[in-house]
């Protein structure tokens, strides 16, 4: 891993995923999560202050990245719930079987190396009936966009740490064996449309 992926890209992302009318959209899904929660892709930590301790009782944030990792020290620290960080990929999660009541994604399944294998390890690991909240970006539903994003998907990968623009988030989530309770799909205001066709929604685990 050369030094833009291990200092630069990790700075960009966290502030582009730091902007206000994202943190607007987190907003919206987050506080939704209740009991032991695993969090994939907690990096800087820009959820922790929007979960609710009258809600959850313990989050589990994953994470392979140690710069991503880094940069959340601070708010790492001062989570309004207890938490514990666990440095490992998404596709081998160090948890029992069972054992997860919500498990929170946020603009994550667009750069785990298999979304495919990630979901079903989050599958497993939460107990019947357990909810996904997701908040993500992915390949729009418009072909003409859809275009756009493969054309650009090499660069911006590049240059966001691994971030890919063609992600099928529903797609992935059904075919990982999850129940789609409510879904939205809409453009995030202000972005331009390759980087800004979000899925937000609630899954559960069968």
């Amino acid at each position: 891993m050369g030094f833009y992926a291990r200092h630069i890209g990790p700075r960009f992302v966290s502030c582009l995923c730091s902007m206000e009318v994202i943190a607007s959209e987190r907003e919206k899904v987050v506080p939704q999560a209740s009991g032991v929660v695993l969090e994939i892709g907690i990096g800087p930590g820009l959820n922790l202050p929007l979960y609710d301790p009258a809600r959850v009782t313990h989050v589990i944030g994953v994470d392979p990245m140690a710069g991503f990792l880094g940069l959340g020290q601070e708010r790492h620290r001062r989570s309004p719930v207890p938490l514990e960080i666990i440095q490992a990929p998404a596709e081998r999660l160090p948890l029992e079987d069972s054992s997860i009541d919500t498990a929170v994604i946020t603009y994550t399944l667009c750069s785990v190396d298999d979304p495919a294998r990630a979901l079903r390890e989050v599958r497993r690991v939460l107990r019947p009936n357990g909810r996904v909240l997701f908040l993500e970006h992915g390949l729009s539903s418009d072909a003409g966009v859809a275009a756009w994003q493969h054309r650009l998907n090499p660069i911006w990968r590049r240059l966001a740490v691994g971030c890919n623009l063609t992600r099928p988030v529903q797609k992935l989530l059904a075919e990982a064996g999850f129940t789609i309770r409510s879904i939205e799909h809409y453009y995030l205001d202000g972005a331009p449309r390759p980087v800004g066709f979000l899925c937000q929604g609630v899954a559960e685990a069968a």
